[in-house]
């Protein structure tokens, strides 16, 4: 399988067969990828929900412009940043570390005072945002993923998030919805998208060399 095939099979799918389930195991995998994808200092400033209750599903749609993914799709991901990165969560990030290497948390005083250092000197709004691109990383990660196991994943801020977050109770978990992705298959017979040629820049006009 060729990973620039695949890049050039995805899309942002806008109609998904609603009795066709993403697989299990290819689920897993793309949950799993989102995990290990890559963030600054390795913090993962954030949360994967996963729903897949239809009841739910159909409460959400009308937060999200009532786009037909919501209850087409088969497993929804929310990606959610921390609201604030407390010193709480930046000790338990630590002492993961240290737990998983076996090391005394006290080595890593340089590292941790790097990381308290970024989270401590801005203001709130700018750590937000900040930990918002972490999230977008793993998006990309995550799409990356999807498209290898051929499984359609739309990428959508087009929602109310906090709507969204009332509604699935991420103030009490300390979280902020940033961006959803409905997982399924491409509905060749309703997208007008779906034989559509992907269209980019050239690679002489997307890459500047200096």
């Amino acid at each position: 399988m060729n990973f620039i095939e695949q890049l050039n099979w995805r899309y942002a799918t806008k109609r998904m067969v609603a009795d066709k389930a993403v697989p299990q195991e290819k689920v897993n995998t793309i949950v799993e990828a989102f995990r290990l994808s890559a963030s600054s200092y390795g913090l993962q400033p954030y949360n994967l929900l996963i729903i897949e209750d239809k009841e739910l599903l159909k409460q959400i749609q009308p937060l999200a412009f009532n786009q037909p993914q919501i209850v087409e799709t088969s497993t929804l991901l929310v990606l959610a940043v921390w609201d604030k990165a407390t010193q709480e969560r930046i000790d338990a990030f630590f002492n993961l570390i240290a737990s998983e290497r076996g090391i005394p948390v006290e080595a890593l005083a340089g590292y941790k005072a790097m990381v308290e250092g970024r989270v401590n000197g801005a203001d709130e709004a700018s750590v937000f945002n900040w930990m918002a691109r972490q999230a977008y990383i793993a998006l990309g990660t995550g799409l990356a993923a999807a498209a290898i196991e051929e499984v359609d994943a739309t990428p959508m801020e087009g929602f109310n998030p906090d709507a969204l977050d009332e509604l699935l109770g991420l103030s009490a978990k300390g979280l902020k919805s940033v961006v959803i992705v409905p997982l399924g298959y491409r509905d060749e017979a309703n997208d007008p998208l779906a034989n559509a040629k992907k269209v980019r820049k050239s690679t002489e006009d997307f890459v500047v060399s200096l």
